[in-house]
């Protein structure tokens, strides 16, 4: 539940995203890379007149989730010369960090009304803070040998699981460059408007396929061992708890009919039905308690440990271990409270002919 209502720094829901005429420059010759690429932007616009499709851009990147792969070739005014830090970094189009709702912690996106942009670059606060900057925006870095301004810093997002901490990240403005589209639709109508977007990619990419996929997706996919951890956990505590059940079903039945002329004796001498029941179930509730206490810190540093190999984790309060503790003896005295008021309940006059 942490993973699914963290804060992740971007909008994964109803984002789609697929690449242009579904290959990469990289899949063509030089003579055809500048005629695709800039088609790429008439695709965009196209998609944005679509009904129901709120903003479209691109990126030079399957997913904005996911390995990034990291360079060092950045340098600023006073870094340490031995000082080893790496960047994971796109080249994006305008309009992508208002398509995926990232937030700015200072400074301005890149905007189309400004051509000096081309050659301007955005950190994330991870990258600022590794850095050593302060008041960033306007100081000038090269990257790859060529000078650029920040003129932004966006919040720190997570394109990497929860295992992961936040790293270094540099966006640039690189138009030209992308062929991933992500195309952010409304709710409600997602069908008849991917539909729509399939038929205009047809037209535009005769005869290639019109794979997407959604964001929502490819974010998913990151925790694909977490989700089959969860299943499993839940049919085995399932069985675990059933068989237990039996257990203490059966262990119930064979006490009462062993104590059952006690009782009976009991009964005569004035002990109420409820005198009887807390006195069958008192054994059980001290082997539980027992059992608590040998148990409970067990699954805390198991836990613990799994815990540890999350960046961002939940912590392990007292409360889960109280839920948990409260869950065991309702169980406890839902299974053992048939035998127990059955034998209490029985006449006394039963019990003491009993042999």
């Amino acid at each position: 539940e942490f993973i699914q209502t963290k804060d992740r720094g971007f909008n994964k829901d109803n984002i789609i995203s697929f690449s242009a005429e579904g290959m990469t420059p990289g899949n063509m010759t030089p003579g055809d890379v500048k005629t695709f690429l800039a088609g790429v932007e008439t695709f965009l616009g196209d998609i944005k007149n679509i009904p129901g499709v709120v903003s479209a851009s691109s990126m030079d990147h399957g997913s904005i989730v996911g390995d990034f792969g990291s360079r060092g070739d950045i340098k600023w005014e006073g870094k340490d010369p031995h000082m080893d830090l790496s960047f994971a970094t796109i080249g994006m189009n305008y309009g992508l960090m208002e398509t995926l709702g990232m937030k700015m912690a200072a400074g301005r996106s890149f905007s189309r009304e400004l051509s000096s942009d081309s050659s301007e670059i955005i950190f994330n606060e991870s990258a600022i803070k590794a850095m050593g900057l302060k008041n960033s925006i306007g100081k000038t870095v090269k990257m790859w040998g060529q000078d650029r301004r920040v003129v932004g810093v966006v919040k720190d997002f997570h394109y990497e699981s929860l295992h992961e901490s936040v790293k270094p990240f540099a966006l640039r403005l690189e138009p030209l460059l992308t062929y991933r589209i992500m195309a952010k639709i409304k709710g409600g109508n997602e069908n008849n408007v991917i539909a729509r977007i399939g038929a205009l990619y047809q037209k535009k990419y005769p005869g290639f396929n019109f794979d997407y996929s959604f964001l929502d997706q490819d974010y998913q996919a990151q925790y694909i061992a977490e989700k089959r951890v969860a299943i499993l956990s839940r049919y085995f505590s399932g069985l675990t708890i059933l068989i237990a059940c039996l257990g203490l079903f059966g262990l119930a039945a064979f006490t009462a009919e062993r104590r059952f002329k006690e009782i009976g004796i009991r009964k005569v001498l004035g002990a109420t039905v409820s005198n009887v029941v807390i006195m069958l179930s008192a054994d059980f509730l001290k082997l539980i308690f027992v059992a608590v206490l040998i148990s409970f810190p067990l699954a805390w540093w198991a836990t613990s440990q799994w815990l540890k190999s999350f960046a961002y984790r939940i912590d392990l309060g007292v409360g889960i271990f109280l839920a948990a503790g409260a869950a065991t003896l309702l169980i406890t005295l839902l299974t053992i409270s048939f035998q127990a008021i059955k034998t209490a309940i029985a006449k006394p006059v039963t019990a003491l002919r009993s042999e």
